[in-house]
């Protein structure tokens, strides 16, 4: 069984977002860079509990751990900014804040992923890839 979409990411965010809404733990789901990177920076920010990649006899899977069990997620609301249909791009003074500096938005740059203050700071703008509080 294959399964494409034309948004990656955006799968992604909403596979987090209706896990959080069940009450579930850890989702699986297919192997990007670009997942991986956007994972591993709410890891790192956290948001997140825990990223792995597992080795399939076919391509890779990516694991993540929203929080430990019985732990309320950290995660209140989880957007998609730039989609393939409307791109969003921000110089490095037009990044915006999110909840008062609370949250934090993901900027794909072309020094790689970063958060939106990391950008700032290094005076780099990009595509805002999504914002999570």
């Amino acid at each position: 069984m294959s399964v494409t979409t034309t948004d990656p990411i955006a799968d992604m965010l909403t596979r987090i977002r209706n896990a959080i809404a069940v009450g579930k733990h850890e989702i699986s789901l297919p192997h990007s860079k670009i997942k991986e990177s956007v994972a591993r920076s709410l890891r790192n920010n956290g948001f997140l509990k825990d990223v792995s990649t597992t080795d399939l006899s076919v391509g890779k899977q990516l694991h993540i751990t929203i929080t430990s069990e019985g732990e309320n997620s950290r995660i209140t609301e989880i957007k998609r900014l730039s989609k393939p249909g409307r791109r969003a791009y921000a110089n490095a003074r037009e990044i915006p804040t999110v909840k008062h500096g609370r949250g934090i938005l993901i900027v794909s740059t072309s020094k790689g992923l970063m958060t939106g203050v990391e950008a700032k700071t290094k005076g780099l703008g990009g595509e805002l890839i999504c914002k999570v509080y």
